[in-house]
């Protein structure tokens, strides 16, 4: 199959057209091989713009939502960026070339290995791929200057917004009610100035749903 070529129209007819103009997000988009991070037998859908499942219960996002996504969290070329949910590793490896530093934290291991084989494959030696429980974040290499999540949830942990440095920028996609694995939502964006977090909705979007992040029922008398 032409990937490539698959490449280069997801970039001028997906992203491009649907209010993306960082020009080095569709770069990024352009020069990372989103076919390498999906199993053989579903490379077909690479590029289509629909998630498509890795593992189970687990997918990378619609390129459309992660163009999208990464813009609305304005990375910088000297930002510390924690990715949360790094799956086998595609978002980390476009955050690579956006970011000064990524920290990818995946809880399951056998991805987290997959992410940490497939990033040395291309070369993105600015990643450090840990694991550990996605809800909790990673504070040990705290305070972030953005912090993105690879996937949607149902609510973002305060433990995890904590992390952003001053300045810093939380981006999500937080998914509306209902008992589906994919449900639509808003993504999310909060800001950190000083001890204040101001959050803003930015899209409207919907993706699977990251393990670890269901909102905690409410109690009812």
């Amino acid at each position: 199959m032409d990937f490539a070529g698959q490449r280069r129209n997801m970039v001028e007819s997906q992203i491009r057209p649907n209010r993306v103009t960082d020009e080095r997000i569709l770069e990024a988009m352009g020069a990372i091989p989103r076919e390498a991070f999906v199993p053989k037998a579903r490379r077909a859908l690479a590029y289509a713009d629909e998630a498509v499942e890795i593992a189970p219960g687990r997918y990378l996002m619609e390129p459309m939502l992660v163009a999208r996504l990464l813009e609305a969290a304005t990375i910088r070329p000297t930002d510390a960026v924690l990715l949360v949910g790094a799956a086998n590793g595609y978002m980390a490896a476009l955050l690579a070339r956006l970011a000064s530093a990524v920290v990818a934290l995946e809880s399951d291991s056998a991805l987290a290995g997959e992410a940490g084989r497939r990033l040395g494959q291309i070369g993105a030696d600015t990643v450090a791929v840990v694991e550990g429980p996605l809800g909790l974040g990673y504070p040990r290499q705290a305070p972030y200057d953005a912090i993105v999540f690879d996937g949607a949830v149902e609510e973002i942990p305060q433990a995890i917004v904590s992390q952003l440095a001053d300045g810093g920028r939380l981006a999500a996609i937080v998914a509306g009610g209902g008992p589906a694995l994919h449900r639509a939502g808003k993504a999310v964006v909060v800001t950190r100035v000083g001890e204040a977090f101001a959050r803003r909705e930015v899209f409207d979007g919907g993706t699977p749903l990251l393990p670890g992040f269901a909102r905690k029922p409410a109690f009812v008398f």
